[in-house]
Formats: structure tokens, C-alpha cells, sequence
């Protein structure tokens, strides 16, 4: 019923946003002599507010129509190469002769499935763009996916991990952002297990949850404290009549996005409070980065129950693959498999969802994987967010990316000899680093020193 609550209340509120948004449109007329008055612009702005804060957010487009490589602008066009009942597989498709796509590694950015879309990392992809082949995995909203197509859990999703990789061969490399961290590693290790010669070149894991013990935050403790039990009885509902997924059991994404809020309830409610503000005083470039900061953040999916109830108990109670007890489909996981793919890990000093060491965690489970293939790298003052977007990730860590992708990446020869490296290092140029850092070089996995701060912090 709790689903079924939340759609009536929100078709209860559709007649009185209405009203707000034809009075906003009354008193920004050019042709009501309010307009201009403070009476005009704080009705005005009450009502925006008003009605941004009681709508449903539709999933976000990507909108990366371009992208600059050297001193030219090249058009991206987003192409499916894959597609599941739960998820699609994008790539980005630059337009650029076959020689240069060739010459640039190829990444598969595996987005998370924690209830915001894969537009999440719009910025992620678009700081990728200009120097890699980009593909992201856009999973579908549990809403949307019919009864029919049967259930989605975490074995479900390390199969889809697998599925995709195995269509590149072998020459790609992985990202994973924070909750991905976790099965993608799962995937990663049971294809070493199995000599599967389409393991990617390398694993890149940000954020990632791989031993929730390390350092527990407040999302781990909640886990932990509260059991399974309780999750699948409070936050498991069904999808009410008349979405597509109708009848299908899921935890939704308005309560995912409750618990986001309320862990910084008085940052977001200020944050209204100033949208506000900006209106009255007529501040539109500070409005529209509120606009645009909350089309997407407070645009949510539901996840399918069995995903959600599978990734709680594997990931934040039983501890199953730091512990050694991780299971797919019966078979155990063991990261100690992994040999051939070399693993950099990513951690920023404030996050806040992922506590720090967690994700590093993954270097002890690679027990076999030789130090010549590892890196770690903190970032100093950066939160969750910003180890994957924003201008500390443009400055900071995509370069490290880079230079960490090319150093194991078969192309690294050609793209020194290739006419391209001076398309490169004006596109890093532009990005705003130092070309020089993307460097064929290796930094080892004890290398813990965060890179130089620079201004921009997320």
C-alpha cells in the first residue's frame, strides 16, 4: 500500500501545481505591471519552488551532442549495442575517422543501480569523451519492466557485467562507481576462474563498497543494525497499476531518495531556501545551476526487490566477498583469481557513503595480481560525488585514469607513434591538467599520496 499511498498523493498535488505554475506564468509576464515588483517576483518565485518540490522528475537525457577533441568540436551521436529486459548497453559514438577511434582505448563506465539513473555521471563520461571510446550502462527503471520478464538479482546483474564484456574480446577496460564496485569485481574474478579470454585489460573501481567493514558509515551501520528482515518488510512494496512493471515487487526510488535527502536534510532545504533568494533577486545563472543540479538528482528509479534484498545482505551484512564467501550461481568468487587485469581503486578523504579503505580493501583480495599491475589514489577533500564528477575528477583523476588505462592498454605503442598524440595533448590541454601527466608510467598500489589539489572542489 505504501506505493499505492505515494501515487495518490502525488495525483492529489497535480491539480495545485497546476494553479502554481499558471500563476508563475502570470507573474512573469511581460505584460502583468506586477511583474517587476517584489509582490510579483516573490509570488512568482513561491510558486516555482512550490512546484519543483511536489513534481515527478522524469530520467534526465544525457544531452552530449559534442565533444572537443584537439581544436575541433566532433559531433557524439548515443547508440544501443546491447540491450536486456533490465538494461542497455550506450556507446557514445564519436564522429572521427576509424584510425583515431581505433587509437583510443575503449571503457565500459558501469554505472550505479542505487536508484538515480546512469545520467548521474553525464560529467564522467563527458570528461571521458574526448580521449577514450566511451560505453555506459543505462539500467532500466524496475518500474517500467514488465512482471512478465521475469525477476533481476545480484547473480542476474553479475551476468549482465559478464555478457557485456565478453562482446568487446577482451580489449576494454571496466569503471565501476560505487555500488557496481562490488559485482563487477564478481564478474571479473569468475572469468579469470574460467580463462575467459574477454577479460578486460583492466578494472578501475571508484567508491566501490568492497568491504563494508572498513570504516563503517552511517548507510553500512543501518545495515548492519537493522538485519534483511527488516528492509523486506518495511521498503519492499509492489508497483501499483498503471506503470508497466505493475504487480512487480521493488524498493522504490522516492524512498531511496528519502534516505538521500535526510542524511543532509538542512544542506537540501537551504538549498531550496537560496532557489528562492536567487529568484527574487533576479540571480538566473544561480537558479539554473539549482535546476540543473536537482532535474537530476531528485530524478529516481525503483530497483527490483531481489536486487536490492541481495546487494543489502551480500554487500552490507554478510560481508560475503572480503569474507571469501561470495557466491554466484553456487560457484565461489575469489578475487585471489585475478591476474591478468590490473585493478586501480579510487577514494576521496570526505565520503560519506563509502568510508575510506573500503574500496582499497579490493587490493588485499587480489592477493595473486602483481604489485606492477595496482594503483590506489586518495583525493584530499573530496566527498562521494566528487570522485567521479565534477572539477576536482576533470583536474585530478581523469588524467590519472588515463595514464593508468593507456599504461595497459595494447594501443599504447600506436599512440605513440601515431599522429593522434598531438590531438591528445591539446585535448588534455583544454581539460585543464598537464599533459604530461597522462605519461606511460605506473604509479604502484601503495602509492596513497593524493595528486596536487587545485582550486574546484565538489
Amino acid at each position: 500500500m505504501l506505493y499505492h499511498f505515494y501515487e495518490f498523493s502525488h495525483a492529489a498535488l497535480k491539480p495545485a501545481r497546476a494553479v502554481a505554475e499558471s500563476f508563475r506564468f502570470l507573474f512573469e509576464s511581460p505584460f502583468n505591471p506586477l511583474t517587476h515588483t517584489s509582490v510579483g517576483r516573490h509570488a512568482a518565485a513561491a510558486c516555482e519552488v512550490f512546484e519543483r518540490t511536489t513534481r515527478r522528475y522524469d530520467k534526465p537525457v544525457f544531452g552530449l551532442s559534442k565533444t572537443t577533441i584537439g581544436q575541433r568540436d566532433v559531433r557524439v551521436s548515443e547508440e544501443v549495442i546491447w540491450e536486456r529486459p533490465f538494461c542497455r548497453l550506450i556507446h557514445f559514438r564519436r564522429d572521427v575517422s576509424p584510425a583515431e577511434r581505433e587509437a583510443d582505448p575503449r571503457i565500459i563506465l558501469v554505472a550505479p543501480m542505487s536508484g538515480h539513473f546512469a545520467t548521474l555521471l553525464r560529467g564522467t563520461v563527458e570528461a571521458l569523451l574526448p580521449n577514450h571510446e566511451v560505453f555506459i550502462t543505462d539500467w532500466l527503471d524496475a518500474r517500467g519492466v514488465p512482471a512478465a520478464a521475469g525477476r533481476f538479482g545480484l547473480e542476474d546483474y553479475v551476468d549482465y557485467v559478464r555478457e557485456m564484456l565478453s562482446l568487446f574480446c577482451g580489449d576494454v577496460h571496466v569503471f565501476a562507481v560505487c555500488q557496481p564496485a562490488v559485482p563487477v569485481m564478481a564478474a571479473v574474478s569468475l572469468m579469470e576462474q574460467d580463462n575467459d579470454p574477454s577479460v578486460p585489460l583492466s578494472m578501475i573501481l571508484a567508491g566501490g563498497p568492497i568491504d563494508t567493514r572498513v570504516s563503517p558509515t552511517a548507510v553500512n551501520r543501518v545495515a548492519v543494525e537493522n538485519g534483511i528482515d527488516v528492509f523486506e518488510r518495511n521498503v519492499i512494496t509492489t508497483v501499483p497499476w498503471p506503470h508497466a512493471g505493475a504487480g512487480r515487487m521493488v524498493y522504490p526510488g522516492f524512498l531511496q531518495l528519502s534516505g538521500f535527502m535526510s542524511m543532509n536534510f538542512d544542506r537540501h532545504a537551504n538549498a531550496h531556501k537560496d532557489l528562492f533568494l536567487h529568484l527574487v533577486r533576479g540571480d538566473g545563472d544561480s537558479a539554473e545551476k539549482h535546476r540543473e543540479f536537482y532535474d537530476e538528482y531528485l530524478a529516481v528509479m525503483d530497483l527490483t526487490s531481489e536486487f536490492y534484498l541481495d546487494t543489502i545482505d551480500t554487500v552490507f551484512i554478510r560481508h560475503a566477498l572480503p569474507k571469501g564467501e561470495m557466491r554466484h550461481r553456487g560457484r565461489l568468487v575469489d578475487p585471489a583469481q585475478i591476474r591478468k587485469t590490473a585493478l586501480m581503486t579510487i577514494e576521496g578523504e570526505k565520503d560519506d557513503i563509502t568510508g575510506l579503505g573500503q574500496c582499497r580493501a579490493a587490493h588485499d583480495l587480489c592477493k595473486d595480481l602483481s604489485e606492477d599491475r595496482r594503483l590506489h589514489i586518495e583525493c584530499a577533500g573530496v566527498g562521494h560525488y566528487g570522485i567521479f564528477n565534477g572539477s576536482r575528477f576533470r583536474a585530478e583523476i581523469a588524467p590519472r585514469i588515463a595514464q593508468f588505462v593507456r599504461t595497459f592498454d595494447p594501443r599504447a605503442e600506436l599512440i605513440r607513434n601515431h599522429p593522434i598524440t598531438s590531438r591528445r595533448t591539446a585535448a588534455a590541454s583544454i581539460a585543464g591538467y598537464d599533459p604530461s601527466s597522462v605519461a606511460f608510467t605506473f604509479a604502484p598500489a601503495n602509492d596513497t599520496q593524493p595528486p596536487p589539489r587545485t582550486a574546484g572542489n565538489v
